[in-house]
């Protein structure tokens, strides 16, 4: 399936909601949703592998950031199985303070690779890791 033929807003929208989402249980079926099993994601401070390892990076994320809010921005660019998309997170009343670009790969529809890139982070501590 290519990315033309499956709606790739919804599902960098899906997974924005993942790392929005903070009930435990809401989060673990956005992701059995949105991920295929054996779904990598990796950037410059985190390399997790399926469902568990996604929930535990978010998790972690949420707990040392609490109340970040991500947003996606601008558009989703899509070719073949291929994603590429912004986002920016911080305060929900507040300017965002870290911001980045993901690659994914989908498969049958759901994600099955993410490769993340952060931009420089804005006021986060320099030894921050998720």
């Amino acid at each position: 399936m290519t990315a033309t033929m499956i709606d790739v807003t919804q599902i960098v929208d899906t997974y924005i909601s993942i790392w929005n989402e903070d009930d435990s249980a809401a989060r673990r079926a956005l992701i059995a949703d949105a991920w295929t099993e054996d779904a990598t994601y990796t950037d410059l401070l985190a390399d997790v592998t399926g469902h568990d390892g996604i929930d535990g990076l978010v998790s972690a994320v949420q707990s040392q950031f609490p109340g970040f809010v991500f947003r996606r921005l601008g558009e989703v660019d899509a070719h073949h199985a291929c994603l590429r998309f912004s986002w920016a997170a911080g305060p929900a009343d507040g300017e965002a303070v870290v911001a980045g670009s993901d690659v994914a790969l989908i498969s049958d529809g759901r994600l099955r690779q993410v490769v993340g890139f952060l931009d420089p982070v804005l006021t986060a501590s320099p030894d921050a890791s998720w």
